[in-house]
């Protein structure tokens, strides 16, 4: 067993006070295969005054000593790409071509987008008689998860450090492996002591503290949305900065005029993907009630794209949910479609054909989909796709809004101008049009309880900035 106890304090390897410790479990296997510590309150402490002490020095550091610093994190991150796919693979059961094409792809694209953006930024700009400056908040805590976790320790280490701020990451306790190796890579930039600290823990314990710690001037947190209003909770006493970007039960809106056969099965292998675990995914496919047949027949088929296996084997599309936890919670949701009278077109409670061991679900598809149902409120956060119908547009765009979430949607149409016209109704964070990816230089983050604030890109950015206005120093 690999162990993996110490912590990244003040630019070394430490080890913990705290004497609790977790194993990392392979959830293709159900086995153990590293263990870590979890940090208490006097690990925190000292991570926040390691972060306390250089936030002075780095915060005044140049622009383009930060971005050389990003730069070397880019080079090391990049040589150790398969390392870093490889824990991903392991601690939270990506597809090895997940892992490495998606996972780490992802993380390594916010660090360079990130470098791109340093030297343009409007750091100052003048208004009238004053001079506006940005400057970096300060200390900030990053809480993130395990379904794209170095994706997501990148979207908020990246900035964080560009901005001139110094940091306390918390991976998630489930999928810390990888964040170790990046703080390893962050060692060898000779960064300064106390800008970049890892302290490994759970929620309610240290991500809590972190909340709660009066010398934390920010929390940025990735999570579900229970977690996050803990986290908003935990921080209103100090008015800290708190960011959150939370769940998401997209609408997938196919228009009359939309290829019904590419479309849904694009939704299909979109909810699918990553085993149903992303925030993001497209998990209610709204479809015109005339053609809820030929949709049903489609989804079905293009179940046979999908291939539920061991990680590392060979043409694995879907591996295992992350946790016995998340298993259990998918099983739940698919037992509550049942009850409820949802039309079950694929799947369905248990494990795939074979696979006895590891947290495997099978891939899920219910039609006939009530809005009102457990299945089309709830983020399930598994292979579990709800097909809704509707009777003409206005009642599309009222379907997809009637949800607490906000985070994102998606329009098809063979008419761009009418999928637009679409995509301007919902409320969202962001939409997709025909099938378009995501843009790391645009905005991330959601609507309602989808979260509060953006990343990714110049946005992301501004997040772990303050605006100060210096009157009498402007262009008159």
């Amino acid at each position: 067993m690999e162990l993996r106890e110490q912590f990244y304090i003040g630019g070394r390897w430490t080890a913990p006070h705290s004497t609790t410790r977790l194993d990392v479990i392979d959830p293709a296997t159900e086995t153990a295969f590293a263990r870590i510590a979890l940090g208490n309150g006097d690990d925190l402490d000292r991570a926040v005054r390691a972060a306390r002490s250089a936030f002075e020095s780095w915060s005044r550091t140049a622009v383009t000593e930060r971005k050389a610093v990003l730069d070397r994190i880019i080079a090391g991150y990049t040589e150790r790409s398969e390392e870093i796919a490889h824990a991903i693979m392991r601690e939270m059961g990506a597809p090895w071509s997940l892992a490495k094409s998606a996972q780490v792809a992802a993380g390594l694209r916010h660090f360079r987008t990130v470098a791109g953006l340093l030297e343009s930024f409007p750091w100052e700009e003048s208004r009238g008689r004053a001079l506006i400056v940005r400057e970096p908040i300060g200390v900030c805590g990053l809480i993130t998860p395990w379904n794209w976790p170095i994706n997501q320790v990148a979207a908020k280490v990246a900035p964080a450090l560009g901005a001139g701020c110094t940091v306390i990451l918390k991976p998630s306790e489930i999928a810390p492996l990888d964040a170790m190796i990046l703080a390893e890579v962050i060692a060898e930039t000779d960064l300064p002591p106390g800008v970049f600290n890892l302290v490994n823990g759970d929620g309610p314990n240290l991500g809590a503290a972190m909340s709660r710690h009066r010398d934390i001037d920010m929390v940025s947190f990735t999570g579900s949305t229970r977690a996050g209003i803990d986290v908003a909770i935990g921080g209103a006493p100090t008015v800290k900065r708190i960011t959150q970007e939370l769940g998401g039960k997209s609408a997938n809106i196919l228009l009359e005029d939309a290829d019904v056969r590419r479309s849904v099965r694009a939704g299909v292998l979109a909810v699918m993907a990553n085993t149903g675990q992303s925030c993001n995914a497209p998990t209610r496919m709204l479809v015109p009630a005339s053609r809820l047949a030929d949709a049903e027949a489609v989804a079905v088929e293009a179940l046979a794209r999908v291939r539920v296996g061991a990680p590392d084997a060979a043409g694995t599309t879907m591996g295992p949910q992350a946790s016995q936890a998340q298993w259990e919670r998918v099983q739940a949701h698919i037992d509550a479609g049942l009850a409820e009278g949802a039309k079950l077109l694929a799947g369905g409670p248990g494990r795939p054909e074979g696979l006895e061991r590891g947290y495997f679900t099978r891939p899920t598809i219910f039609s006939d989909v009530r809005n009102q149902m457990t299945i089309a409120r709830e983020e399930i956060f598994g292979p579990v796709l709800a097909i809704l119908p509707y009777q003409n547009e206005d009642e599309a765009v009222a379907i997809a809004n009637d949800s607490d979430y906000g985070l994102s949607g998606y329009v098809t149409s063979a008419d761009s101008d009418r999928a637009l016209a679409v995509a301007r109704r919902l409320r969202t964070g962001g939409v997709h049009l025909n099938g378009a990816p995501l843009e790391p230089l645009a905005p991330f983050g959601g609507y309602r309880r989808s979260g509060n604030g953006r990343e990714w890109g110049a946005w992301g950015l501004e997040e772990y900035l303050e605006t100060k206005s210096i009157y009498g120093a402007g262009l008159s």
